[in-house]
């Protein structure tokens, strides 16, 4: 998605909000329809749900809800929702009521905004709307920012909106006047998370969102080292715009990163190499994307402890490691080709164990007791102990085996995808999590040779003057790399199998453990020993099988 950014200073038309639901749960979205920028309004359904929520219950807030007012009445509602901490919370509303009735406060200023910005540039004849715009929303959806607002507000001297937008054009003026406010420096700070959140929402899609994070993480280097950091510049200026140097740095270090094994697999398959000004484009998308996405833009730090907006956080973060990433999130765990048949065959497998490999494996993984405390409960060595657990996951393992049988598919599923989604994998489905992993393992001349084929569409033919080979050497070295992709996704799967075992027997015996001690909590037994909730729990698990 290529998006061009050249300014153009007619500024776009805020269409009207129709009804109370509108005004009190959307945000300003910014578009680039046929390089003009156009604006429209976009749902927040938590919002939407919300406002629903206290029309049902809350026979006050209902009949305000349809008031010919403008709105003003529901304005201050939620003023008092938001300023009165000490409230109670009825048992049919949110916890984070006060947090959502800033953001419906939020919703409405968003107007309140574009006029400001829209006035302002008209006034000084200024070409800084869209700026304006940010700053003041910024401001918005800062709820402590608001909540001092809005302490300060005395009804008698003037009504809510004429003080908001004074509030908001004074703000503007200040940040505009002594640098307070900085694109670079909203693109700089907000996380992967935040700035991904913001990408899609914008309309960016797979693989482009992963080039642009990892364009980002190379561009905040460079930035961070002749920019903020930066002994010569001048001070109060800390966040600057870049210079054509700035991305022309940016982008050597991404093509020199990005053929390398730890690159994002959606970098590597993309094989052309990027320009300053690629680099440019992707930052100026991740700024509008930023700008116009009010959770990007939303503090996340406690109303009750006011920290600056403009405090200076963690310089550079900690690049991620993408398998790190899918197997530490339990909803994937439980996605992929065994979630449908493993609960109930490992459950089978379980109960057809002997007794004394059900108790060790109920003690290791239920009680968590290490092997050398099972040895000295149970009166065997410990080596005994390993081989009892080695050979119980062993079975478990091989039943999970025949329900997956990857050797009967893996060859059809890796043809398949090396030729539709190798670009762009789906990163929650596990295989092809575990594919791009396995890719990383091949070797160079591996990895090369499916980025020319698959990656470039390049026909053998090409492929083979390029690397000086013949025809018939690439052919084979095709099959060899795909048969070794092959293998090391068998592998890979193995790998997970061994983890997905591990979660699932944690997770059976906790559940096994909690139903058995609630039981007995509910008979007034509440102060059991280690001794007494093992004899219940292999008394219940014995009753299940009889």
């Amino acid at each position: 998605m290529v998006l061009n950014f050249t300014k153009n200073y007619t500024i776009p038309i805020l269409p009207k909000r129709r009804d109370n639901l509108n005004k009190f749960s959307t945000y300003i979205m910014l578009t680039n329809q046929n390089n003009q920028l156009t604006l429209q309004w976009k749902h927040q359904p938590s919002l939407q749900r919300n406002l629903k929520l206290y029309e049902d219950k809350h026979p006050e807030f209902s009949n305000l809800f349809f008031h010919d007012d403008k709105g003003i009445d529901i304005v201050n509602f939620w003023r008092k929702v938001a300023s009165d901490e000490s409230q109670l919370i009825a048992d049919w509303e949110p916890s984070n009521k006060i947090q959502l009735a800033y953001e419906h406060l939020a919703s409405y200023f968003e107007e309140k905004c574009y006029w400001a910005a829209k006035d302002l540039c008209k006034e000084r004849n200024a070409n800084s709307w869209e700026e304006y715009l940010c700053i003041a929303r910024l401001l918005v959806y800062n709820p402590l920012k608001l909540k001092e607002i809005l302490v300060k507000y005395n009804s008698e001297s003037a009504n809510i909106d004429t003080y908001i937008t004074n509030i908001i054009t004074k703000h503007i003026k200040y940040s505009a006047e002594v640098n307070r406010f900085s694109r670079w420096r909203l693109l700089y700070k907000k996380s992967d998370k935040e700035l991904i959140e913001a990408l899609k929402v914008f309309g960016i899609i797979e693989p482009e969102i992963s080039l642009i994070i990892f364009a980002r993480k190379y561009f905040k280097q460079v930035y961070l080292i002749n920019k903020v950091k930066n002994p010569n510049r001048t001070i109060g200026k800390k966040w600057i715009a870049p210079e054509e140097e700035d991305f022309s740095k940016s982008a050597q270090c991404y093509n020199v990163e990005k053929v390398l094994s730890t690159a994002p697999h959606e970098v590597f398959a993309n094989f052309t190499k990027v320009t300053a000004k690629q680099i440019q484009d992707w930052m100026e998308i991740c700024i509008k994307a930023l700008e116009s996405y009010p959770i990007s833009i939303i503090p996340k730090f406690s109303l009750d402890a006011f920290q600056s907006e403009f405090e200076v956080r963690s310089e550079l973060q900690t690049p991620e490691i993408e398998w790190e990433k899918i197997s530490s999130s339990e909803d994937i765990r439980e996605q992929g080709f065994l979630a449908n048949q493993a609960n109930s065959i490992l459950s089978e497998q379980l109960q057809s164990m002997k007794l004394d490999e059900r108790r060790i494996l109920l003690l290791y993984y239920g009680f968590r007791l290490n092997q050398k405390q099972l040895a000295d409960r149970l009166g065997i060595n410990q080596s005994t102990i390993s081989r009892y657990l080695t050979k119980s996951t062993i079975k478990l393992l091989e039943a999970i085996a025949r329900i997956s049988q990857p050797q009967q598919w893996v060859k059809g599923y890796v043809i398949r995808w090396l030729e539709s989604e190798y670009h762009a994998p789906v990163h929650s489905d596990l295989i092809q999590a575990a594919l791009v992993s396995a890719i990383k393992k091949l070797v160079k001349e591996e990895r090369e040779i499916l980025q020319l084929y698959y990656g470039e569409r390049m026909d053998k033919i090409k492929i083979a003057s390029q690397l000086g080979v013949s025809l018939n050497e690439i052919a084979i070295r095709l099959t060899q790399t795909k048969n070794n992709l092959q293998e090391k996704l068998i592998q890979e799967i193995n790998i997970w199998m061994k983890e997905y075992l591990e979660k699932w027997l944690g997770n059976y015996y906790k559940s096994l453990l909690k139903i058995v001690l609630k039981n007995e909590a509910k008979s007034g037994n509440k102060e059991l020993k280690l001794e007494e909730k093992i004899f219940l729990v292999e008394i219940y698990t014995q009753n299940q099988l009889s």
